[in-house]
């Protein structure tokens, strides 16, 4: 049985804590469905398809948001049956053969609608995961992946907008804090060229989200991407002088790592110098040599990538 994370109260936490495995996460998501399968989840789910209001039915409003995630995650085979109880988590699901699965969310979604869809999401999920065999080790990593994965395939949107902070409470659902998800979000939206800003609800949820684009958004702007800034620029080529000389040493030579605070690292080889790098679509290690202007592309992910080495 997987369980979501707390469901309210207490403080939040924010920043990047889960960074590393986040984009473990992504790549480890890429590397399960092909670029197309991935294209395959868009667009995102809509806010008109997990609306509910106060006035619909609390048991049969929640099939009908269960069953468009079914749907937009692509589960046609899997029925979820939906119920209420008391619990520490925010919901709960059971994860057997099917063709039914029962998810049981906190009954203070009772009073709570507007955020069933996004407990719901995140165990509907959990289903996707065991069926496509896709999971990591540790129920803290394993919960890490499902927000992940919730959000990268378009039904994440909806955790993220269920935070709300104010001077005497909070909420967060998941366990990716507000930046993390706006990160995911990001990557998401950049990938599918999307705008998911106009589909929130929660103020805080939007600023997590602008705060995790900018983060994003670094990750392509790193050398040797031409999108590179002069400050990253020079400190590349500093780096790449520093390889070029250590390799000219003798055969007991190696190739430099960028500094503590580069994504990138220099290697010899056979045929020259190469310099490695995260994708930033997909993380994937790309390697190319290091001889000027060169394109490349991510064999994972098939982005096109312009890079100056």
């Amino acid at each position: 049985m997987a369980k979501g994370s707390g469901s309210g109260g207490g403080e939040v936490a924010h920043g990047y804590p889960h960074l590393g495995t986040v984009r473990e996460a992504i790549t480890a998501l890429h590397r399960r469905l092909s670029p197309e399968a991935m294209f395959s989840y868009a667009p995102s789910v809509l806010p008109a398809d997990v609306a509910f209001s106060d006035l619909d039915d609390l048991h049969l409003g929640a099939q009908r948001v269960a069953r468009a995630l079914v749907q937009h995650l692509q589960l046609p085979d899997a029925r979820m049956i939906v119920s209420f109880r008391e619990m520490h988590h925010a919901a709960s699901v059971e994860l057997t053969a099917g063709p039914e699965y029962f998810i049981e969310l906190n009954d203070r979604f009772r009073t709570h609608r507007r955020d069933i869809g996004a407990a719901l999401a995140h165990e509907i999920t959990h289903v996707l995961l065991h069926r496509l065999g896709l999971s990591f080790p540790g129920t803290r990593d394993n919960e890490i992946l499902t927000d992940t994965v919730t959000t990268y395939l378009g039904a994440g949107w909806l955790l993220l907008d269920a935070f709300r902070e104010d001077g005497v409470s909070s909420q967060k659902l998941g366990y990716l804090t507000p930046e993390e998800f706006g990160y995911v979000l990001a990557k998401r939206a950049l990938a599918f060229d999307e705008d998911p800003a106009v589909w929130f609800t929660s103020p805080q949820g939007y600023t997590a989200y602008t705060k995790g684009r900018a983060r994003a958004l670094r990750d392509s702007q790193q050398p040797p991407l031409t999108t590179a800034g002069w400050a990253g620029r020079h400190r590349y080529a500093k780096d790449r002088r520093h390889a070029l000389e250590s390799a000219g040493r003798g055969p007991g030579s190696h190739g430099a790592e960028g500094g503590p605070a580069a994504p990138y690292a220099f290697e010899r080889s056979p045929d020259g110098m190469r310099v490695s790098f995260p994708c930033p679509t997909c993380h994937q290690r790309i390697r190319i040599p290091v001889r000027g202007r060169v394109r490349a592309r991510c064999g994972l992910c098939r982005t096109i990538l312009e890079c100056d080495t």
